[in-house]
């Protein structure tokens, strides 16, 4: 057999379509260069240089998510084109078909179209801390109808995207990777409030966590029924662990304000009872009287 005849073998017939080894051949070498093409691309795009380094590295993989999306349904085409399926009466006789997996598959559709948007808007990226039924969690993939979010428990939770763009989402670090967060401490009355701010603003200082600039700062809050109330501010980007943050702040606060001793107070009530003039012991002889 020669090359010639090989190419063009026939594997299987089906009505009008024959399936030629040569087509195949060649649909499978379209499948493979795509998939070289589009890992090339990845790189390409994830590793810039020059005019595309100016764009976050977060919307370089939107970028390259609708152009693989792309590449891929323009390669499947191709190939079908390539093993002689005609495209144009495969889409016309399989109108009905679509229309019903429609009225059935609404939600998924919904949620494909939805992570179109998605990855044209950017509103939402990898890396992105987000906040969606009160679950806070780093967006770990962008699929086009489902995305991955990762927990600070470490649990993956696969969100439809419908849920991002029919439902209320917060985007923690969509303007800036620095957030402002704060931290309350009460401090009992009587206590050296020059010598407090100095403690608050030592203690957010030797944290490394939190950012120089802007300045973290301490605010006086009000006067409380039982305690003076100060409020620490502060900016960090480690969003995720935030709470680890806190925990350690107030474990170094407390002990700067026990090393001064500066006290954090407990809330104390006074009790009146009116009405009692005397009160009367019981003689033990009496009692059983």
């Amino acid at each position: 057999m020669t090359w010639e005849d090989f190419l063009n073998y026939e594997l299987f017939e089906l009505g009008e379509f024959a399936l030629l080894t040569g087509n195949l051949f060649a649909g499978v070498i379209i499948l493979v260069g795509t998939w070289l093409l589009v890992v090339m691309l990845r790189k390409g795009i994830m590793k810039p240089r020059f005019i595309i380094d100016k764009i976050e590295s977060k919307r370089r993989m939107s970028m390259f998510l609708i152009m693989k999306y792309f590449i891929w349904v323009i390669c499947f085409a191709v190939v079908l084109e390539v093993l002689g399926v005609d495209i144009t009466v495969f889409l016309f006789g399989s109108t009905a078909l679509l229309v019903g997996l429609g009225l059935g598959l609404q939600n998924v559709f919904k949620d494909l179209i939805s992570g179109l948007f998605l990855l044209f808007e950017g509103t939402i990226k990898l890396g992105d801390i987000i906040e969606v039924d009160q679950i806070i969690g780093k967006v770990t993939e962008i699929n086009l109808r489902s995305s991955q979010v990762l927990t600070r428990e470490d649990v993956i939770f696969i969100i439809p995207n419908s849920k991002f763009i029919s439902e209320k989402v917060i985007n923690w670090t969509h303007n800036d990777e620095y957030i402002r967060f704060s931290v309350f401490v009460n401090v009992a009355y009587g206590s050296d409030v020059e010598l407090v701010y100095t403690c608050l603003e030592q203690a957010m200082k030797e944290n490394k966590s939190i950012r120089n600039k802007p300045k973290s700062f301490v605010r006086f809050v009000d006067f409380g029924e039982s305690a003076l109330k100060f409020e620490m501010v502060f900016w960090s980007k480690e969003m995720f662990s935030i709470e680890n943050i806190k925990s350690e702040l107030r474990r170094t606060v407390y002990i700067k304000l026990a090393e001064n001793k500066l006290e954090i107070p407990f809330p104390q009530r006074d009790v009146h009872i009116k009405g009692v003039e005397q009160v009367v012991t019981l003689n033990p002889n009496e009692k059983n009287n």
